[in-house]
Parts: C-alpha cells; sequence; structure tokens
C-alpha cells in the first residue's frame, strides 16, 4: 500500500498563495495579448492610417520641348535665339543649314527675289549660308526673340531699327566675328558664310534667354488645328513675285512639305531637301520704304503688323484663319475663322509673306 503525503497547514497555505498568483499572471498574459495580435502595441510601433481616396495621383511627367519648334527633348538648352539673313538668289543656290532652322520667314525684296531671315536654336549648324544684309521688315520678324540676328551688313536706318526693336545684331561690316568668304561657291558677295557657334559665342548678358514660344503648337501632329479642323490639301502654290513661286507639296513619306523653287526641288548644299512641317501663308501690304539699295533699285518692306488672311498646313491639311500683330515686339498671334487659337504641329516652320496685292496663294 502506497504512503499518503501529508502537507502540514501552514505550507498548504503558501502553495495556495503561489497558485492564484500564478492564475492571475496567466490571465493578464492572455489579455494583453502578443505583439503579433490586431491590438495596438506601443506607439514607437503604430502605422498611421491613409486614406486612399485623399492621395493624390503622381504628376504625369511631361517631357521640356523646344520652344520653338515644339519638339520633346530629355533635354532643352537654354540658348537665345538665332537669326540669320540667308540669300535665296538664284546664285545663291544651294544654300548650307537651312534645314536646321527652327523657323524661317521667307520676304521679297528688291528685284522680286526672295530673301530668308532663318531662326535657330534647337539645332547648331556647322555652317551657314551665303549670309546677306537686313531688310525694314526684318525687326518685326525677330524682335519677338528677344535674341540675336547675324547679316553680312545694311543700311545704316535698318540696322538701327534692329537695335531699337532690342535685338543684339552681329554684323560682319561691324566688324564681328564668325564670318568668312567661302571658296568655289560662288563670286562675291554671294560667298559670305558664317559659324553660328561663333555668333552664338557673342551674347551678351541681356540677349542669352531662351526665347519665348513664338506659335502655339499641338502636342502632336494629329491634334494641330488643320488636321483636325482643315480640308485636305496636297500642294501649296505661292507666288511673292513673278520670280519668286516657291511650292510645298506634301510628302506622306516623310510627313513633310517639301520645297521647290517653281517647278525645281529646292535642295541644300548637303544633298538634303528643304522640308517643313508647318507652312504658313500671310497676306501682307507691300509698301515702298523710301530707300533705294546701292544699284538704285527701291527697298520694298512688307508690313508685318495689323492684321490680315493667313493659311496654315500641316499633316496633309490646310486651315484658313486670320493673323494678328500688334508691335513690333509682339509675338504673332493664329486664329481660326471663329476666333479660336490656331495651333501647328510640332517641327519646322515656314512662313511665307505673301504680298496683298500682287501675291497669291493656291492650295489644291
Amino acid at each position: 500500500m502506497s504512503p499518503v503525503l501529508t502537507v502540514p497547514p501552514a505550507r498548504r497555505r503558501t502553495t495556495a498563495v503561489a497558485a492564484l498568483v500564478t492564475g492571475a499572471a496567466l490571465v493578464l498574459g492572455a489579455c494583453s495579448g502578443s505583439p503579433t495580435d490586431a491590438s495596438p502595441g506601443p506607439a514607437s510601433t503604430q502605422r498611421p492610417v491613409i486614406d486612399a481616396a485623399k492621395v493624390a495621383p503622381p504628376a504625369p511627367v511631361v517631357p521640356p520641348r523646344w520652344p520653338l519648334t515644339g519638339v520633346a527633348a530629355a533635354e532643352v538648352s537654354a540658348r537665345p535665339a538665332l537669326a540669320i539673313k540667308i540669300e535665296n538668289s538664284g546664285e545663291s543656290r544651294p544654300q548650307t543649314g537651312l534645314d536646321q532652322a527652327d523657323v524661317v520667314w521667307e520676304q521679297v525684296v528688291e528685284g522680286g527675289i526672295s530673301r530668308f531671315v532663318a531662326i535657330y536654336q534647337s539645332q547648331v549648324p556647322a555652317e551657314v549660308g551665303p549670309i546677306r544684309s537686313v531688310r525694314p521688315m526684318d525687326p518685326a520678324i525677330a524682335a519677338p526673340t528677344h535674341g540675336l540676328i547675324a547679316f553680312s551688313g545694311g543700311q545704316q536706318q535698318f540696322v538701327q531699327d534692329l537695335k531699337n526693336a532690342g535685338l543684339q545684331t552681329v554684323s560682319m561690316d561691324a566688324g564681328a566675328g564668325g564670318f568668312y568668304r567661302k571658296k568655289g561657291v560662288a563670286p562675291a558677295p554671294h560667298n559670305v558664310y558664317g559659324t553660328p557657334q561663333a555668333f552664338w559665342d557673342q551674347a551678351d548678358d541681356g540677349h542669352s534667354a531662351a526665347p519665348a514660344t513664338q506659335f502655339v503648337i499641338a502636342r502632336t501632329a494629329e491634334k494641330a488645328t488643320a488636321v483636325v479642323a482643315g480640308g485636305v490639301s496636297s500642294t501649296v502654290a505661292v507666288r511673292l513675285s513673278g520670280s519668286a513661286l516657291p511650292t510645298w507639296t506634301w510628302d506622306a513619306g516623310t510627313g513633310t512639305w517639301l520645297r521647290a523653287e517653281g517647278t525645281a526641288p529646292a535642295m541644300l548644299r548637303s544633298g538634303a531637301r528643304i522640308a517643313a512641317a508647318n507652312v504658313v501663308t500671310l497676306s501682307v501690304r507691300l509698301v515702298d520704304s523710301g530707300t533705294r539699295d546701292p544699284a538704285g533699285n527701291p527697298v520694298p518692306e512688307t508690313v508685318l503688323e495689323g492684321t490680315g488672311e493667313a493659311t496654315v498646313s500641316s499633316g496633309g491639311h490646310t486651315v484658313t484663319g486670320t493673323w494678328t500683330k500688334t508691335g513690333t515686339d509682339a509675338v504673332l498671334a493664329l486664329t481660326t475663322a471663329d476666333g479660336a487659337v490656331l495651333s501647328l504641329a510640332p517641327g519646322i516652320t515656314w512662313v511665307e509673306l505673301v504680298p496683298r496685292d500682287s501675291g497669291a496663294v493656291t492650295i489644291s
């Protein structure tokens, strides 16, 4: 028979108390939970509650765009706009560097020939030419860019008008660097060429900022006003004078308008053909400037101030509208027939200044 263990009374009381304490500790431990329970722990480990409905979505990444072309780029330089006077007589062709201009303006000068104001900013050609002298309408063309204008020379009144319009002049006749006569291309005066980077290097502090946008440019070619609301067109034939007859033909393969001088393709010395994403025609008044060239011919002026009819051709389509310019340094505004802003396609733009009384534009 097994022996019976007997606990003395005092020891029984101690054992009972210990049991009660141990039970209470177990109960408290169960109530307090563990670090993996849903109940909150110390303040340092608590996570804030986020209301997903109030969290703003991240801002879209919008690539920068070149101000004069609207073309997106990974990086956009802050260099100023550089306007260069380029000749377009028969002796001057083929030219160099015109295909790298952001905007080219074509104007009638004495004798009925045309001359260009090519404005550069997004590209830096190694060479441009042939470079010629300025004319009275150049301040209204270049002043809105607040940059530089390079030229071979010009009447003192015309040069002073450029300065008065806020432009920095870079003149070969005044001794500016970057100009040279190129051998083997044409006799003087059709052989003056220049290095655009050398012109940019002469920019002073007041003419070192990037230009403002000169046209409203759609984000994509498909959203340009002419494509959205214009009629289908394949050819823009322009009559500036009896001898200046540029024609632009839409080429779907390259997505550009290709230029011809009359019926001959307009080629550059590099072998490239002149092309543009947009062709803009402006109906302007042609007046006598009251001055004459060295040969005694009256120098005409296309008046680029006020308002007039316009056409814009982009993406194989053309829309008609109105141009408005309130002053020499004001940016040109293009609007549709109902007054809405007229947008261009991203890319190179050529602007034709068409004499209102003697010129013509034929869209086909």
